[in-house]
């Protein structure tokens, strides 16, 4: 009898961790166009390591002064991940969270040279849908983020709306939101000597708001937007007026604004839909 409980536990136990996702926080990627290795965490989903089939992606972008392993440390990732995809309501996916902190703050491209955004497109997502069994068309890849990172997943999928099928930002810095707001943004990132040729493309490129006016209806349908920010959030009025721009323009997409401020606790209770949202965009209708 006691023979068979040892079995029965350790059984137990291979099926609990069988159902268990796994984080590797300390990975590195070498950038040519950074001149540096970069770090990255993944979250690899229950039954990755056994399988032998490929899986959806997600890439999930920190907020200012955090860093790759924030969504692991206090966004709970796994816990988050594991809950929905047990229960059903995420499907398995890879989750890649870059770090995009170190040496120089940000997701975008800048006029000094440091081309973050060029990395990520370049040299970060081949090194990532190489490495790691990953369904590589537009239909199985989302984006999404918090806060700088929420900014990240706007231009990420305004400016490539042919990778991505879902983007989710989640109380999101949305870029200067007018031409005269580009200095104030300028001098904050330390690029005060920028020509007012740069500041133009940097209007262009990063406001949010005007990117949404100037994109074509199609890339802008092409793309389903979740987009989400809390009532006492300091960056409650770009979120707002995407949405108000969106909606002028008859974009589908989805709007949420919580009781919350620009914390975890808002963006925890935010991950579970988010993850769902996506899963959604992944299926077949």
């Amino acid at each position: 009898m006691k023979n068979i409980l040892v079995i029965a536990f350790v059984l137990g136990s291979l099926t609990s961790f069988a159902q268990e996702g796994k984080v590797l926080d300390n990975l590195t990627v070498k950038s040519e166009i950074l001149g540096m290795e970069r770090n990255y965490a993944i979250y690899l989903p229950p039954g990755y390591e056994t399988s032998e089939r490929s899986y959806p992606v997600l890439y999930l972008l920190h907020g200012a002064t955090d860093n790759h392993t924030g969504w692991v440390q206090f966004g709970e990732i796994k816990h988050i991940a594991d809950k929905a995809i047990k229960n059903g309501t995420a499907t398995a996916m890879i989750v890649v969270m870059p770090d995009a902190d170190t040496k120089q703050m940000g997701y975008t491209n800048t006029p000094n040279g440091w081309n973050y955004e060029d990395f990520f497109f370049e040299e970060l997502m081949p090194h990532i849908e190489d490495k790691y069994r990953i369904r590589k068309e537009k239909r199985y890849r989302a984006v999404a983020g918090l806060s700088m990172g929420g900014g990240g997943t706007f231009y990420y999928a305004l400016h490539r709306p042919d990778l991505f099928s879902s983007a989710c930002p989640l109380s999101a810095s949305t870029g200067p939101l007018n031409r005269a707001d580009v200095d104030r943004q300028m001098k904050r990132r330390g690029m005060g000597d920028a020509t007012e040729t740069q500041k133009d493309e940097w209007f262009n490129n990063y406001s949010v708001v005007e990117m949404v006016k100037t994109k074509t209806e199609d890339e802008l349908k092409s793309v389903k937007w979740f987009i989400d920010c809390g009532d006492d959030d300091f960056l409650f009025e770009g979120n707002s007026l995407v949405h108000i721009q969106l909606k002028k323009r008859n974009i589908p997409h989805e709007y949420r604004v919580r009781d919350g401020k620009h914390n975890w606790t808002y963006w925890r209770d935010s991950l579970p839909v988010v993850l769902g949202f996506i899963s959604d965009t992944f299926h077949q209708h």
